[in-house]
């Protein structure tokens, strides 16, 4: 991996036994300029390695310690009891994150997503608003999906308003705590991807892969500087990665994925580098 620099956005992939999609999230920042570490958490967790160095924490999709208890349940303990001071600092710093797929189960059992309690309270008392659980089909599902953003916030200004990720997950249903916490979701603009039909319209199973309620897909913090989706857009990233990439008309070498991570780091170069 690249080695850290002032010149550049600084992200922090991080890893743990079972993260299986490091190496293509670490290509997607790379390729869109930042320079890029792939860290195991207990480098994190000795203090070999400090958050504050960086401007993005990346923690992408796979299957951290076999999925033990629940999915993401161990790493989300892990980053909430022993980092989560760390990690509010981080954010109060103005810094990004982004978890996919494992990581965003992570981020949502780790309370950091939506985060309603995360910035009133000590991290060993913040609140879980949401989980993520068994997909309605019983099964694992691996197929690709269409996507209908929503709002905006700092990963997915300009993206297309009809995206198409791949999903791999079998805990994948996004489930809000309460008619209150979906009802805050949805005045603060926190819901940014809705799984939908081919032309956008209400989907139905398999176009809903997994039954999340209102069919969400992913969603930001209050600041919309943390996201979190169950899709991959780094799995899209490249023109090419998409299934039907022969039969379509090229318009770039950039798949739907892309612009996310673009944002990010160009996030980074206009309100957090100096010089």
């Amino acid at each position: 991996m690249s080695k850290m620099t002032s010149q550049q956005a600084n992200v922090l992939i991080l890893r743990s036994a079972g993260t299986n999609c490091d190496r293509e999230t670490a290509f997607a920042f790379q390729s869109c300029g930042a320079s890029v570490e792939l860290v195991h958490i207990n480098k994190l967790l000795s203090g070999e390695v400090s958050l504050r160095n960086y401007h993005i924490l990346a923690i992408p999709g796979g299957f951290t310690y076999g999925d033990d208890i629940a999915s993401g349940r161990i790493l989300a303990n892990e980053l909430r009891l022993h980092l989560g001071g760390a990690f509010k600092q981080f954010m109060a710093d103005g810094k990004l994150a982004i978890g996919i797929c494992n990581g965003f189960q992570i981020l949502v059992k780790a309370g950091f997503l939506p985060g309603f309690s995360f910035t009133q309270n000590t991290p060993k008392d913040v609140v879980q608003d949401a989980t993520l659980t068994y997909n309605d089909s019983g099964k694992f599902e691996d197929r690709w999906v269409h996507l209908k953003a929503e709002g905006s916030c700092v990963w997915t200004e300009g993206l297309k308003n009809l995206v198409y990720f791949p999903v791999a997950h079998a805990e994948g249903k996004f489930i809000p705590k309460d008619d209150e916490t979906l009802r805050k979701l949805k005045e603060n603009k926190q819901i940014i991807f809705r799984y939908c039909s081919s032309d956008g319209r209400e989907p139905v199973y398999p176009e809903c892969p997994n039954g999340s309620t209102d069919y969400i897909a992913g969603i930001t913090d209050t600041t919309g500087r943390i996201l979190g989706l169950m899709p991959h857009p780094e799995r899209h990233f490249l023109f090419t990665q998409h299934p039907f990439w022969t039969r379509l008309e090229k318009n770039s070498d950039l798949g739907d994925g892309a612009k996310i991570f673009q944002n990010g780091v160009e996030y980074v170069k206009k309100h957090l580098l100096r010089g």
